[in-house]
């Protein structure tokens, strides 16, 4: 279970930062962008600390 939710986390982290990129080439305004790329962030910070957490 524990490896599983790791690799949830990586992944909303990767879909995450896809949609930063998208967003910022449509132009959308700068506080949503940062917003997403916080969310990003987190969900990495998450992932590795599951990852690394346990050794």
């Amino acid at each position: 279970m524990g490896s599983a939710l790791t690799i949830a986390l990586f992944v909303l982290a990767g879909v995450l930062l896809g949609g930063v990129v998208s967003m910022h080439r449509q132009g959308a305004g700068r506080g949503a962008v940062a917003l997403v790329a916080v969310l990003a962030l987190l969900a990495t910070a998450g992932g590795l600390t599951r990852l690394f957490g346990d050794a």
